[in-house]
């Protein structure tokens, strides 16, 4: 390129062209913008002039190769010149917007990218090219973002899955991704997929949300804060358990930020979103199969090499499968304070979740083995959901005690307990700490912390 805008140096010296025939000149243009033609038509028609003649001067590999704002820049000059060459009637914020937009859709994930800088907007659902869903405060909204078409929002897919060296057509129709800055991605394609392309987008903030953040955020109490914090020093094996967007992976980066700095972690996701803050983390990811079928490597694989790495804690982004028989080993053999996430509506059926997906990697193994690996692993499971009004809460903080026969038996720390409803529409209810002495006190005891335990648990401070 590489003179003062991406433009190819051929075009760069073209003479500039004449107004075609019929070119809107300023009077006219701002006549039919304010009369026949609505402002939102005279805009769309101009976009699409305006980005045929900006792609045949630019050189895209060059273009490419820009720092983003250097790009706009340079783009929302050539706006400006061919918008005087086509007597265009733009102002300067429609220039600046037909820029923005021509930038996203250059190096960028297109009509997206301004949903992706709102830090208000947690969840991107685009059913097709011309619906997509926001989550905003727990709620979903319609927005009025759109793509071109079929082809434009295959092609977004497309960018987002190649970024992450997987891939996503009609022969691979599903694709779980990531983002550049770690939010979780979603894609199922046609003919999976009936009215177009489907992408999920879980965003997550880009402030690091702790514990004591979630108390201020009443998602808990701030006795119930003081045991998790007591059973993440404590090195418990803790599981995370609630269904789809209740905020485990939230809760799980909130309390890792609480592991010593000196330890070696191992993180194992399907698409690496963790964002652990300790410095000595070693992050694992899963490989889909390529075109002829091989060279896939599972989250099984990576559990058991993990094993062969030193780790002190290993965190499983969620287990979904086989894989929970070789976290349970890894829980059982010394790599105490390990994390993981599961769905499940309550602590018991995460248990049965558990039992049933350890039974996915072994049928050889009697149902009272595998539930005694569980107790013997797990030390406690949180329960996390979301509730009518879109706010996260903490409902159940549980133990695992031990067995009597063949059943494993529990006991409730804490318990959300739902009284009413606010004028806000808010739920209004209690975390209810349970008047029971922790199966884990002696543990705490070794780390100078039972004082502390119980002090949490009788809510003084």
């Amino acid at each position: 390129m590489f003179g003062r805008r991406p433009i190819t140096p051929a075009l760069e010296s073209k003479p500039a062209s004449p107004p075609a025939e019929g070119a809107l000149a300023p009077h006219a243009g701002a006549a039919r913008a304010g009369g026949g033609e609505r402002r939102s038509d005279y805009l769309k028609s101009s976009f699409a002039r305006l980005q045929a003649a900006l792609y045949e001067r630019i050189d895209a590999a060059a273009a490419a190769k820009l720092p983003r704002d250097e790009l706009l820049r340079q783009i929302q000059e050539l706006i400006g010149e061919i918008a005087l060459e086509q007597r265009l009637t733009l102002s300067s914020r429609d220039q600046e917007q037909i820029g923005q937009t021509l930038v996203d859709d250059m190096v960028g994930l297109g009509p997206l990218e301004p949903l992706l800088r709102d830090d208000t907007i947690t969840d991107i659902m685009v059913n097709g090219p011309y619906r997509v869903y926001i989550e905003r405060r727990g709620k979903l909204e319609l927005t009025d973002v759109q793509f071109r078409d079929h082809a434009h929002l295959m092609n977004v897919a497309q960018r987002i899955a190649t970024r992450v060296g997987r891939r996503v057509d009609e022969t691979s129709p599903i694709c779980d991704a990531r983002l550049e800055d770690g939010s979780r991605v979603n894609i199922i394609a046609p003919p999976l997929a009936i009215d177009g392309c489907a992408i999920s987008i879980r965003k997550f903030s880009r402030k690091s949300i702790t514990l004591d953040t979630m108390v201020r955020q009443q998602n808990i109490s701030e006795p119930l804060a003081k045991v998790l914090k007591i059973a993440a020093a404590c090195r418990l094996n803790i599981v995370i358990s609630g269904g789809t967007g209740s905020g485990k992976t939230t809760m799980l980066n909130a309390l890792s930020q609480l592991i010593d700095h000196g330890e070696r972690i191992v993180t194992i996701e399907d698409a690496a979103e963790l964002q652990l803050q300790q410095p000595h983390v070693v992050r694992l990811e899963t490989r889909p199969p390529n075109l002829e079928g091989q060279g896939e490597v599972t989250m099984r694989d990576l559990v058991k090499n993990a094993l062969r790495m030193r780790p002190d804690r290993i965190i499983c982004g969620e287990v979904r499968g086989p894989e929970a028989l070789d976290m349970l080993q890894a829980m059982n053999t010394g790599h105490d304070g390990s994390m993981c996430t599961l769905h499940a509506n309550t602590p018991r059926e995460a248990i049965t979740r558990i039992e049933n997906m350890v039974m996915m990697a072994t049928a050889s193994l009697p149902t009272k083995a595998i539930r005694q690996q569980i107790v013997g692993a797990v030390n406690l499971i949180i329960q996390v959901a979301r509730m009518r009004d879109g706010v996260r809460r903490v409902t159940h903080v549980t133990e695992l005690v031990g067995m009597e026969g063949d059943v494993v038996t529990t006991q409730d720390l804490f318990t959300y307990e739902y009284q009413g409803e606010g004028r806000d529409g808010l739920l209004i209810g209690t975390f209810k700490a349970h008047p029971v002495r922790p199966h884990f006190l002696k543990r705490a005891a070794y780390y100078g912390l039972d004082r502390a335990l119980m002090a949490a648990m009788m809510g003084t401070p």
